[in-house]
């Protein structure tokens, strides 16, 4: 049998209209290289993207913990993670934290802010795979223990733990995840997501 390596050139999302090759091409692998690093420069990239995000009257209410593979973060990250989340994350490049700071120090509500992050987040995705990385984001995750892990406080919620890394096979996942992994790439068609169009 022979192994399939996966890369975007046979992940292209199926559009409607063509769209820019760092949209259609990106998707979220759970297999990542265990020997791939990242570098300085690509995660600076990374943050940089997140950092440049769009964010309600510019209050920039995302924040972020970092942790490379083989560092004390990465590891604390690693032990939050649930159910399937466990069994594959662990081989990424680096995991994120992404955090919504949802108020002000004095108390004062930042109603967008999980939107304002997922911009953010979804700005780090682009600019990982112009890096020629993959990301995938979770949500199975004992948010508690990341709180306590990393000291948050009371107006820092963790939303989301993003993967980062560089694909490989999908052959070395267990048997269910392996299938996920190579299963067609789908979402609802326009007409279902689009309530009017004029």
């Amino acid at each position: 049998m022979t192994s399939t390596t996966l890369d975007s050139t046979v992940r292209n999302a199926e559009t409607s209209v063509p769209l820019v090759p760092l949209l259609d091409e990106r998707w979220s692998p759970r297999s990542f290289d265990p020997t791939a690093t990242l570098t300085d420069e690509q995660l600076t990239a990374l943050l940089e993207a997140a950092r440049w995000a769009p964010s309600a009257a510019n209050s920039q209410p995302r924040r972020f913990v970092v942790g490379r593979r083989g560092s004390t973060t990465f590891d604390a990250i690693v032990k939050a993670l649930m159910g399937f989340n466990a069994a594959w994350a662990g081989n990424s490049s680096a995991l994120i934290v992404a955090i919504a700071e949802t108020s002000t120090v004095e108390g004062e509500p930042r109603q967008w802010a999980e939107y304002d992050l997922g911009q953010s987040v979804a700005h780090l995705s682009v600019q990982a795979h112009h890096e020629g990385l993959h990301t995938h984001q979770m949500a199975g995750v004992d948010w508690d223990q990341i709180t306590a892990a990393f000291d948050l406080a009371d107006n820092l919620k963790p939303v989301t733990v993003t993967a980062v890394g560089v694909v490989d096979e999908a052959e070395k996942l267990v048997d269910a995840l392996a299938e996920r992994e190579t299963a067609p790439r789908t979402r609802l068609s326009l007409d279902e997501l689009v309530l009017v169009r004029d």
